[in-house]
């Protein structure tokens, strides 16, 4: 049996974590928080959102923030996150200040998102009732209004 895990968190886009020297991993799935130590059975649990925990072999905690995922543990040693999105860091503070700049970045996206939509409605409802009068007036062409 080894004296460390390789640990491996990976989204769609991105390999997060590649660390073959973890000596612990602690995690949280519907049931709780657990923890895994080199040599542990092999698991396959869905992970809640949350913050993983790792210890290396030179005693140097890190984090990743998760959005969900599946954790998997094979042979004892290799432990496998596969995320939606997670984010890193070095430390708790560290980590909570680049979660809340994702989610603020996510939000105003997510609101000029909206913005653009409404926009789209009332240009596609006005060009509508343009349509439906019974004696139209020469309408202006879509382009000059989508400008303004």
């Amino acid at each position: 049996m080894s004296g460390t895990l390789h640990l491996t968190v990976t989204t769609p886009a991105q390999i997060l974590v590649e660390s073959g020297d973890v000596v612990a991993v602690r995690a949280e799935d519907q049931s709780g928080s657990f923890g895994i130590l080199p040599g542990h059975a092999d698991l396959l649990t869905v992970l809640v959102p949350s913050v993983l925990r790792w210890r290396t072999a030179d005693g140097a905690a890190r984090f990743c923030a998760v959005r969900g995922g599946v954790f998997t543990v094979a042979s004892g040693r290799d432990v496998a996150i596969a995320c939606r999105e997670g984010v890193v860091g070095d430390s708790l503070e560290e980590l909570e200040a680049k979660v809340r700049a994702a989610r603020t970045q996510e939000l105003e996206a997510d609101r000029k998102a909206r913005v653009e939509q409404i926009r789209m409605h009332a240009l596609a409802v006005r060009q509508l009732v343009r349509y439906l009068r019974p004696n139209p007036a020469p309408a202006a062409p879509i382009e000059r209004e989508a400008a303004s």
